[in-house]
């Protein structure tokens, strides 16, 4: 039977949301949430019945239009265009992993009942989440700037029959699906397709993702570089405490006790003749890794915030009797954190793949490209290249979408975030970054080898043994792809206790 997450009032946080997601719990709306939502919506449509003043999006047009008055008999149609006009997604599909934690945030923003939403609309959205029905959502569309309107209207088009949902791994027309669970189709009130589309659970959701991702990718690249360190046969002292303790950067703390940790009676860390210095790719770990821990920190809560916030527009404040149109659905937060932490994620990358230059060099002992009989063995030559290559696409990558913007909506729309790019591409850096910590795994794991019979650490033997049923030594060339492909699902299914990532 699976386990309850009961949305409410209560801050989500990464850990939370790693449980909900990891353990595939169920959501119901708290008691909480059904008054809130069940309030706000009570009170717009009294507002609307006494009250003949035009509210931005609930009785006028949206965007530039906004002047436009709408009649009473057609709020409903007025909900619906706005769905249907706005679902021009294009692009690649969206990961349904991401597609359900769109879902997940939706239905949280929607229950602090600021939204005016009808019950039967956010529970038809817990259903969705409960029964795996996510939409099609295409990846091009959003500014980050009136919320992320095309991705969150295709979201959105399956509630009234229409668009296309997964079924397993296919994708199917949502009004098949919606018979097959004996639901009707809404028929969206007053806000709903505003509430719905406005709000930044594209971005978020993205965010999110790539924070549980980067979280994990930062404790493997101190394993990993831990590893090389051995491997390469470095001096453990730029890795004391009391180095780090005049110069107390929480990351770089944090790392260099990682390191000393997880290099703990290793025997090849202990033996002497260790040269003066090591270059800056192993002797620096605590200060780069370090940094990019600090911008996670900062990134963590950035998108912890917005998850736990409303940015759908206007919003609703029963107590103070108050709809108020505002612009919490720009994405500007989220854009310049996602471009931080694309920047930090990609150094990660960056000195990743020097220590992997360094590894296949023929230095410190170890044969060129770490293959016997170099010259016949070509070895470890090309995944260097292709580090290389992805570390300079990362680059690229990292250039900022929060420094763009571009005018939309016929002016009314002036200023963009470009979030929604810079969530999209952050996930291609941070997939990039497994790719390239998998191929310094490989050359680690073989430079070990050549220190036999000395032992790394215990921890470190421990994974080298599991690892090594996945991925051989390579004692001749061989189809390297495989081990590629072999070492990031290794990499994908290497589980890490949350105490260790956040």
């Amino acid at each position: 039977m699976r386990e309850t997450h009961y949305i409410s009032t209560a801050l989500l946080d990464l850990a939370i949301l790693k449980d909900i997601v990891e353990n595939d719990k169920e959501l119901e709306l708290s008691e909480e949430a059904v008054a809130k939502i069940n309030k706000a919506h009570a009170y717009l449509q009294k507002k609307i019945k006494e009250s003949d003043t035009p509210i931005y999006g609930i009785n006028t047009g949206f965007g530039s239009l906004c002047d436009v008055e709408i009649s009473e008999e057609n709020l409903s149609q007025l909900q619906e265009n706005l769905v249907m006009s706005h679902a021009c997604g294009t692009g690649e599909f969206v990961p349904k992993n991401i597609v359900k934690l769109m879902l997940l945030l939706k239905i949280q923003s929607l229950s602090y009942g600021h939204s005016g939403v009808q019950l039967i609309t956010v529970q038809r959205l817990v259903d969705f989440y409960n029964n795996d029905v996510l939409p099609v959502i295409y990846n091009q569309g959003s500014l980050g700037a009136s919320g992320d309107l095309a991705p969150l209207a295709h979201l959105a088009l399956p509630l009234l029959g229409m668009g296309e949902v997964y079924d397993g791994d296919a994708m199917v027309a949502s009004e098949i699906v919606l018979k097959k669970h004996n639901w009707e189709p809404i028929t969206l009130m007053a806000k709903e397709g505003l509430a719905l589309l406005n709000g930044t659970q594209f971005m978020s959701a993205y965010g999110v993702h790539c924070l549980l991702k980067s979280y994990k990718l930062s404790y493997l690249a101190d394993v990993i570089g831990a590893l090389s360190v051995d491997a390469f046969d470095c001096n453990m002292s730029p890795f004391n405490a009391l180095v780090h303790l005049v110069r107390p950067h929480r990351g770089q703390v944090k790392t260099a006790e990682n390191i000393i940790e997880i290099l703990t009676d290793s025997e090849i860390g202990a033996s002497v003749n260790k040269k003066v210095q090591d270059p800056y790719s192993f002797r620096c770990i605590p200060q780069v890794h370090g940094a990019s821990k600090d911008t996670l920190h900062f990134v963590h809560k950035t998108v912890k915030t917005e998850i736990n916030s409303v940015t759908d527009n206007p919003n609703i404040f029963v107590g103070e009797d108050l709809i108020i149109s505002g612009g919490n659905f720009h994405g500007q937060p989220l854009a310049l954190a996602f471009d931080y932490l694309g920047i930090a994620m990609a150094e990660l990358g960056n000195i990743s793949e020097r220590r992997t230059y360094q590894l296949v060099s023929g230095l410190r002992d170890l044969p060129a490209f770490l293959v016997k009989n170099p010259g016949l063995n070509s070895g470890f030559m090309i995944p260097q290249y292709t580090a290389a290559s992805i570390v300079s696409q990362n680059k690229q990558l990292c250039t900022p979408a929060s420094v763009d913007s571009i005018v939309s909506s016929n002016g009314q729309e002036d200023h963009v975030s470009m979030g929604a790019n810079g969530a999209t591409k952050l996930l291609r850096i941070v997939d990039n970054i497994e790719t390239i910590l998998a191929i310094e795994l490989m050359n680690a794991s073989q430079a070990i080898e050549f220190r036999r019979p000395k032992k790394t650490s215990p921890l470190l033997e421990s994974l080298l043994e599991s690892y090594r049923s996945t991925v051989p030594f390579v004692k001749e060339d061989r189809l390297l792809a495989n081990d590629i492909h072999a070492s990031v699902a290794f990499l994908q299914s290497f589980a890490i206790d949350g105490d260790l990532l956040f």
